[in-house]
């Protein structure tokens, strides 16, 4: 039997491997590896002194990463989440490159269970070696914490009725099992909904967001890049909805101040730790080859020569 294959167009391509000015005897991180899109770009930039050290979650994802890693030296690969980043060492970096939520492939694979267009299995773990599936957790979630998530992860109005929609469903015909059974119970509950985006689409981002600790993980990973980089060390991060963004964001501007402790006020200020944050948006050319890029924004800082 031949696997069927999905496509991955990595957004923000050229912009991003551009954004971490490459030293090509330098060392960079990958840290959604993803199909790897980035990282052949990166590798094509780097002298065989160079290193490119990739993460990810997903045991396809790392499979095809296994493959490049054997047919290339400078690059290796970490089964496992990018907020591991701290174990590469302080000052060991010159570039890191998050490329944030998920991909093509995952999406579009009915199996993963991450889409309501396609019926599967109610999974969405990206890493399916370990934790719970979504299908598991809704088992045992009571309505406040259904309604939290949806809310909370997916800034959905009508969290409150989702939840109670999937309760009485639980009740009445037993656990959810696949992606389809879910995305109707939904549909039914949402009473409106913007033209051209279905029921489901805010809620399913809500479950996959939480049962992968998403925005927990992001927060632990950009602390653990301020480690890792070293001075004049580029961060560059592309996040697809506005809770990452608002995450990266406010990180990236809190510690491009010096920071003042009220508490001593004669003392000098704690120096920054990042400089220069910029923004940089998908070209109209990109969102029309693209349709996914529309949603992407990718934010650069640098690091600073003072280590907090």
């Amino acid at each position: 039997m031949v696997q069927a294959t999905w496509i991955h167009h990595t957004v923000l391509l050229n912009e991003a491997v551009q954004a971490l000015a490459i030293n090509p005897d330098g060392h960079y991180v990958d840290a959604t590896f993803g199909r790897g899109g980035h990282s052949r770009l990166v590798l094509e930039h780097l002298s065989p002194q160079g290193h490119l050290t990739a993460f990810d979650k997903d045991p396809q994802a790392v499979a095809v990463a296994q493959e490049l890693a054997a047919s290339d030296g400078r690059f290796s690969i970490r089964h496992e989440g990018f907020a591991n980043l701290a174990a590469l060492g302080v000052a060991s970096v010159d570039g890191v490159l998050m490329d944030l939520g998920v991909s093509s492939p995952q999406i579009d694979d009915p199996s993963r269970g991450f889409s309501f267009r396609h019926d599967g299995p109610l999974d969405m773990r990206m890493d399916t070696t370990r934790g719970q599936s979504v299908a598991q957790w809704l088992e045992t979630a009571d309505v406040p914490t259904l309604s939290e998530v949806i809310r909370d992860y997916g800034e959905e109005r009508f969290a409150q009725s989702i939840a109670k929609a999937i309760d009485r469903r639980r009740q009445e015909r037993g656990a959810f099992r696949t992606t389809g059974e879910l995305a109707e119970v939904v549909a039914g509950a949402v009473k409106t909904r913007e033209p051209g985006k279905d029921p489901a689409t805010r809620t399913f981002q809500a479950f996959r967001i939480f049962i992968n600790a998403e925005l927990e993980e992001l927060q632990q990973a950009l602390e653990a890049s301020l480690q890792v980089l070293r001075p004049g060390g580029k961060l560059v991060v592309i996040s697809f909805h506005s809770l990452e963004d608002r995450i990266v964001k406010r990180f990236m501007a809190a510690h491009s101040r010096a920071v003042v402790d009220r508490r001593v006020p004669f003392a000098e200020p704690s120096p920054m730790a990042l400089r220069a944050p910029s923004r940089v948006m998908p070209s109209e050319a990109e969102v029309a080859a693209n349709p996914r890029a529309r949603s992407a924004v990718m934010r650069v800082a640098e690091r600073t020569e003072v280590r907090a």
